[in-house]
């Protein structure tokens, strides 16, 4: 165990793979994996006998559901032995006690561990498994990894859907765009039915792509600003981090698209795709780090979501429209994942794979945040408050029309958000202008001479001009310094201009 929240937190504990948990394994692959194991053996597993009130103590009586639990209680056994289990056993109470959520990472460097359902781990019958717990927030990791860059604030879902061509690779083009649209209208109409009054979602945008060539892929990603990109079609294994069929006569392999998603910023991958989560392999033998899910992490993705064996479409769905909810309503990704998992086996039980089947790998030095929730700065002191002493107040700030009469919007709390879509602070319907077209805020930095920094940041699909000594610039997914008496025009350049003043 590694950064526990504790001096002394860090445990090493050597085990061996025993031969009893790889039988329970095979066995489990016999039962219930969803494709064919023609080089699996089979080896019959061993389970505890079923005692007669185990249907009152919470046992599930069928034999996949034991198999389930056996397998689930044997890798936590055989995982959380000696040292680690104590070191776990405080963490977790720490966490209790600060009344927060304990992440925990699990790092599989042996490839041939990594097919493994390692999301079922139960610390005995009866306890939940460690994959649907909301305060043991579960995920897999490498730390094999470049760097986690920069990541911009987010204050809205902005998903961009791609359907690829179907696994049997014959599905007409009009029912995919038939598909893309309806399932985008349930990722949109999320925002719409919070699962409780006390839920505030954000809003969520979703772009559809159906069937695009690479190009159109990247040039898409690169122009609309979006933090969530998820992918339904056909994948298979491969080295450079498998391959996504896009179209008949286009793919893009793992290595190819964390180029773009990582330049891009996308925060979450999600991937409906076969084998999206498992090694690719050579002479029977796992290739490391060749997974797409792995490949992403590791060029710097923060967060990717692939399915560790095939998923039935309304499985899928299910899955993705409870986990888009969930984000919607800030949670964090791992969180949202587990809520996801918990509908999946309220809706198809126990001891069926489909709540097993969705993997989350979480980039080593990201904290899962997919956008700001909305208890961010709560517990900050108000700027007018009389116990503000010793502070810097936030500079007063507006952006007011040239036209008589003028209208006036403040910058509120150092930040000021325009776009066509209503809720913005500044709300533009104007030829374009997008949805979430720019940000003005304020930075405490001293660039400024009088100490006073403000920024805007371009998110927008077609720029921001701004007002020079040498006329009219374009700014396109930048960040610039704004002046006081600054003219800007957002989205066309023969739009009306605003002005911007600092007091």
């Amino acid at each position: 165990m590694l950064q526990s929240p504790y001096p002394g937190g860090y445990v090493h504990h050597d085990r061996l793979w025993p031969a009893p948990l790889s039988d329970a394994w095979h066995s489990w692959q016999s039962l219930l994996s969803l494709r064919d194991l023609p080089d699996v053996p089979r080896f019959p597993a061993t389970l505890p006998p079923l005692v007669p009130d185990a249907k009152a103590e919470g046992q599930p009586t069928s034999y996949s559901g034991r198999l389930m639990q056996h397998l689930g209680t044997s890798l936590w056994q055989w995982l959380f032995d000696g040292s680690i289990q104590s070191s776990f056993n405080q963490s977790q109470g720490i966490a209790i006690g600060q009344g927060r959520s304990l992440r925990f990472r699990l790092e599989i460097r042996d490839p041939d561990l990594i097919a493994l359902p390692w999301e079922i781990m139960q610390v005995q019958a009866g306890k939940q498994a460690i994959s649907l717990s909301q305060q043991l927030l579960f995920s897999r990791t490498t730390t094999d990894v470049d760097p986690l860059p920069p990541l911009r604030s987010e204050f809205f879902l902005k998903i961009l859907l791609v359907l690829g061509q179907a696994s049997d690779g014959q599905s007409p083009n009009l029912n995919l765009e038939r598909e893309a649209l309806s399932l985008a209208k349930i990722l949109e109409g999320v925002a719409a039915a919070p699962r409780s009054r006390m839920s505030s979602p954000a809003a969520c945008d979703v772009t559809t792509l159906v069937q695009p060539t690479p190009a159109e892929l990247i040039n898409c990603l690169e122009t609309g600003s979006y933090n969530v990109l998820f992918y339904a079609g056909h994948g298979a294994p491969a080295p450079d981090g498998g391959l996504l069929f896009l179209r008949p006569d286009a793919a893009m392999n793992g290595t190819e698209l964390a180029q773009v998603l990582v330049r891009c910023q996308v925060k979450l991958a999600v991937f409906n795709a076969c084998w999206g989560a498992q090694p690719d392999q050579q002479d029977h033998q796992a290739i490391p780090r060749s997974s797409l899910s792995e490949v992403l992490i590791h060029h710097g993705v923060p967060a990717v979501l692939g399915m560790r064996d095939s998923i039935a479409d309304q499985e899928a769905l299910s899955f993705i429209q409870v986990f888009t909810q969930a984000l919607a309503e800030r949670s964090p990704i791992d969180e949202a994942v587990a809520i996801a998992r918990q509908h999946l086996l309220t809706l198809y039980k126990f001891n069926q794979p489909a709540w097993t089947l969705p993997v989350l790998y979480m980039h080593p030095e990201f904290n899962g945040e997919l956008i700001r929730p909305l208890t961010a700065g709560v517990t900050e002191i108000p700027e007018y408050s009389v116990t503000w002493l010793g502070q810097q107040r936030t500079p007063s700030a507006y952006l007011r029309s040239l036209e008589t009469p003028a209208e006036v919007w403040s910058v509120r709390g150092g930040m000021m958000r325009v776009g066509s879509r209503e809720g913005n602070d500044v709300v533009l319907q104007h030829p374009g202008v997008s949805r979430e077209h720019a940000e003005i805020f304020y930075r405490d930095s001293g660039q400024a001479e009088d100490g006073v920094t403000y920024l805007l940041r371009d998110r927008s699909r077609y720029g921001t001009w701004i007002s020079t000594q040498e006329g009219w610039h374009k700014v396109h997914h930048q960040e610039v310094l704004l002046s006081s008496q600054t003219q800007l025009k957002f989205g066309n350049p023969r739009s009306q201009a605003l002005e911007f003043i600092i007091e």
